[in-house]
């Protein structure tokens, strides 16, 4: 690499607005007043946390400010693995804030609310077509809330059928919050290993099945990033003594367009809007994380569900054996038609493309730094690759300071120490975003990395250099948290 792109720029410190500001300033032209004065709690004035009093020009600063300090997809690659940081399309966001969408009210009668009804019904039959299941229910608001959804539809299935079950099957390959989702609805987590090819085993998995296992959370592609290759046996193992299929559908981006899970013998599959389908993601804003299934599961998917009749949309709650209300009206409304806009933009030949590319961009840098970082399964990937600090250990050099070092080089770190089952994982998912040019820099500043890493292991282990906030105290931060803002 001839220059990198991180660079010592002028970043412009900024403290808090409640220390900004002066007293009787004002950014807005305030209209007479004609209702009574009341004077504010004391604990609201300057004196107090209250509000401070700010310009115009101090608020644009502030956040321009702050601005400077943040990284996202719309700055550079971020090739957070498992978390498909792809770029959102802005045409998307111009969608969403048509007043129509943007203005319309949770509370609005079904009549007045045909077209946001509308969207949400055709949507709903876009997934559908998407998975190959039948049903979809676009009420849960994240993939965890997907994953919760899931386990209440195999709960209130085996419920129905009077024969509760009281174990669930994870692999060791399986995000990170499937347990946690399993056992929020009283079901035992169930651990099973990959096998050496880092995929899960149908024999393995007919070795622990049982009456009493209610089914297999599975992720596919699961987090070492490759395809589970036996998983129509492994369902047909679990079908056999009652059980059903869950798939975690976070890594949906490597299989959009390419095969329906339904055809895999998957029961419930859940999606991440925020991830998939370009809702912008991270930062806390608001997810979607739609739960697709087949016929036999669709009487407990939430409620309201859209019903189409002759005279328009409407919603309705009459599913008696409905797991019920899960979320707030109908979920996260502005992240569908985010979702909706993307969908349409790319057709189904756009889908299948951009899964391609994501493959193939992983593929690339899985074959590019596998003679410089070690590979623990040096075999075709998906949509993400996972190498580890394996060769840099004897430099005293570990996976933490390749991750922080990058940060100088310009590229966001990629997710890092996951999966559990890579010691020192490094997981890289470029998606289809990222043009040649940009993998290509992006694996020159690894290779750069590692040659440091031998070469003058010391300065890895202080780095970032170049950024505004430099290496922090992780362990005082975990055992002794700042809460307070």
């Amino acid at each position: 690499m001839n220059e990198k792109r991180g660079a010592s720029g002028l970043i412009l410190n900024e403290p808090l607005l409640w220390e900004k500001g002066s007293t009787g300033r004002c950014g807005i032209s305030i209209p007479k007043n004609d209702v009574k004065t009341s004077p504010l709690d004391k604990n609201m004035t300057r004196e107090g946390p209250g509000f401070p009093d700010l310009s115009e020009v101090d608020v644009i600063r502030h956040y321009t400010r702050l601005s400077q300090w943040n990284f996202g997809v719309d700055t550079g690659m971020y090739p957070l693995g498992s978390c498909t940081m792809k770029y959102n399309p802005k045409t998307n966001e111009r969608q969403a804030s048509l007043k129509g969408f943007n203005e319309s009210h949770p509370f609005l009668p079904d009549a007045l609310s045909q077209g946001a009804l509308e969207l949400i019904y055709s949507l709903e039959n876009f997934l559908k077509e998407i998975t190959g299941m039948d049903a979809v229910s676009l009420q849960p608001a994240a993939g965890a809330h997907g994953e919760l959804t899931g386990m209440l539809l195999i709960h209130a299935y085996h419920r129905a059928r009077e024969n509760q079950r009281s174990k669930i099957i994870i692999p060791d390959t399986a995000h990170g919050t499937n347990p946690a989702s399993a056992a929020l609805c009283g079901y035992q987590p169930v651990n099973i290993q990959s096998g050496e090819k880092g995929i899960l085993t149908a024999k393995s998995v007919a070795a622990i099945m049982d009456g009493d296992t209610a089914g297999i959370m599975v992720t596919n592609p699961n987090t070492l990033g490759l395809y589970e290759e036996e998983l129509p046996e492994i369902a047909e193992h679990i079908h056999e003594k009652g059980g059903l299929v869950y798939c975690d559908g976070a890594n949906m981006n490597a299989l959009m367009g390419i095969l329906k899970v339904r055809d895999l013998g998957v029961d419930i599959i859940h999606l991440n809007l925020h991830k998939t389908f370009s809702t912008p993601h991270g930062g806390g804003g608001p997810g979607a994380g739609p739960v697709a299934c087949t016929k036999n599961i669709e009487p407990y998917l939430p409620i309201p569900r859209i019903v189409k009749k002759d005279n328009g949309f409407r919603l309705d709650e009459h599913h008696p054996e409905s797991i019920g209300r899960i979320m707030t009206f109908y979920g996260h409304f502005g992240v569908m038609v985010k979702a909706y806009s993307y969908i349409l933009s790319l057709g189904a030949e756009g889908l299948k493309k951009a899964s391609r590319y994501a493959v193939l961009n992983a593929n690339y840098i899985k074959e590019k730094l596998k003679d410089t970082y070690h590979l623990p399964y040096d075999r075709p990937c998906m949509h993400e690759c996972v190498f580890s600090d394996e060769n840099h250990r004897s430099y005293h050099v570990s996976t933490l300071d390749i991750a922080k070092r990058l940060i100088d080089y310009g590229f966001h770190p990629p997710t890092i120490y996951f999966p559990l089952v890579v010691s020192g994982a490094i997981m890289i998912e470029p998606t289809e975003t990222e043009s040649k040019e940009e993998l290509d820099q992006f694996v020159e500043a690894m290779k750069a990395i590692s040659d440091e890493a031998r070469e003058h292991p010391e300065y890895l282990k202080n780095a970032p250099h170049l950024s505004k906030v430099k290496r922090l105290d992780e362990t005082a931060a975990a055992r002794k948290p700042c809460l307070c803002g």
